[in-house]
């Protein structure tokens, strides 16, 4: 397959070089454009009031382009401008960092493949549930084999399965399991500090509580040691809400201005 890859941590990272190795080794033709710098948590940002630069990226057999944009720049800007053919598959990771649950919301990764599966290509976001890893090479391979194994044609356009791995070597990983995302949310915190000059700042920190997190669903699963695959689509449309605020207000005129 001819397969656009790129990542939000950067077109430097483990994740990404592990990716393409297994693609590579497995026979893709693998096109690379990914962040210059990290750009994890930025969602599906894209960059407005700066240029984009494109820079090459070549060492021990890597071949990629650079971007000083977001995920979603370096997809929009690939099928535009960089890529000569459109690719049959947008592949993004291996991310550091699981996403789950609500870190689907935040994360570049996922808003990268779902920037491919709006421009309506099939789209497969790839993470691991580890956020400092040293060798990805067996998820790289179980992430191309997978890409190859997948009947894409039957996979509805504007859907992206996002791809889980646990944080365990591939030989202590359990199966693969089809899974909703679960509804659990971060109890956040900020942590104060003082900067050497004497100024305060804030760093962000959380966790899901554990009793929150739905029997079944991906971070369960994940936190077991499973593979996990949860098809994502971009529709926030709360459709239940839509039939009822309906029922409520058909026949109705709203004044917005109260009187």
């Amino acid at each position: 397959m001819k397969i656009l890859l790129t990542n939000d941590d950067g077109i430097q990272a483990v994740g990404i070089r592990a990716l393409y190795r297994g693609l590579r080794d497995a026979g893709h033709e693998v096109h690379v454009v990914a962040p210059i710098t990290e750009q994890s948590a930025v969602g599906h940002a894209v960059t407005l009031a700066s240029p984009l630069r494109v820079k090459e990226f070549r060492e021990n057999g890597f071949f990629g382009l650079g971007v000083s944009g977001t995920p979603a720049d370096c997809v929009k800007l690939a099928l535009s401008a960089l890529m000569p053919e459109p690719p049959e598959l947008v592949m993004s990771g291996i991310n550091s960092g699981a996403n789950v649950g609500v870190d689907i919301l935040y994360s570049g990764t996922v808003s990268a493949a779902t920037e491919g599966a709006l421009a309506g290509y099939p789209a497969l976001a790839v993470s691991v549930d580890d956020y400092a890893p040293v060798d990805l090479s067996g998820q790289g391979a179980y992430a191309a084999g997978f890409a190859a194994a997948v009947p894409w044609d039957e996979v509805p356009r504007g859907c992206v399965l996002n791809l889980n791995f646990p944080r365990r070597p591939m030989s202590e990983t359990l199966d693969l399991r089809l899974c909703p995302q679960t509804q659990a949310t971060y109890k956040d915190w900020f942590d104060e500090r003082t900067d050497p000059r004497g100024r305060t700042y804030y760093w962000l920190d959380g966790v899901i509580p554990g009793k929150s997190v739905s029997p079944g669903t991906d971070r369960d699963l994940l936190t077991q040691g499973h593979i996990t695959l949860t098809p994502l689509r971009f529709d926030f449309t709360d459709a239940p809400t839509l039939q009822r605020l309906k029922g409520l207000l058909d026949g109705k005129t709203i004044n917005a201005a109260g009187g």
